[in-house]
This record gives structure tokens, sequence and C-alpha cells, in this order.
């Protein structure tokens, strides 16, 4: 049976470690959406301090379920499902961006439970 090289097992251990990382924590969003949505979390929450972590936590949760495009895209849809006219049709009528606005709401929703916020 071959031997495994000392150097071998340290590049399977560090490729282990990010391997894992990346599984763990989901997709990786730009710090700026990161910051905008915690932001807009708070805001919404009376600007308390607590809901910084909870906040977060709400992001890192649909992190995990959504690609960072996916996550615009559905987010943007779900935002303005409720606008009027023709523009707002764009994000109301066809039956993909619908799926994908219920699908992102129902997982903002359970992160909201799960990360105790309540709006």
């Amino acid at each position: 049976m071959p031997r495994i090289q000392p150097v071998m097992l340290v590049a399977l251990a560090c490729t282990s470690v990010v391997l894992y990382a990346r599984v763990a924590y989901g997709h990786d969003y730009p710090t700026v959406d990161r910051v905008e949505f915690v932001l807009e979390c708070m805001q919404r929450n009376d600007g308390k301090q607590e809901f910084l972590y909870k906040c977060s936590c709400v992001l890192d949760e649909l992190a995990q379920k959504f690609s960072y495009d996916d996550f615009v895209e559905a987010g943007t849809a779900a935002r303005y499902q409720n606008l009027g006219g023709e523009r707002g049709g764009v994000f109301r009528d066809p039956p993909q961006t619908r799926e994908s606005a219920k699908r992102y709401l129902q997982a903002r929703n359970e992160a909201m439970k799960h990360c105790a916020v309540p709006r």
C-alpha cells in the first residue's frame, strides 16, 4: 500500500477545512449587500442594537439557501411584487418570478423565526 506523504496530508487537511467552511457558511455575499440587508432589517425593528446579530443571523440563513445572484433576483421579485401597473407586472406575472419570490419569502420567514426577528 502506498504511503501518503506529509505534504499531501497537510494539503488534504487544508482542502477539507476550506470545503467545510464553504458548506457551513453558505454562499458568500458582497459586504455592502450584507450591510444593507442588516441595516434595513434593524430599521424595521426600531434600530435596536440587539437586531444587529439577529438580522445577521437571518442573512446567514438565507446565504445557506440562495446563491448571491438568486438572492438578489428573488429578493427583488418579492419586494416589488405589489408594485402597481406595468412595471409591477414584471415581478408579478411570470410564473418563474412568482415562484422565486414565494421561495424567498418562505425562506426569509423561516429564518426570521429561527433568529427571533419579529418583522
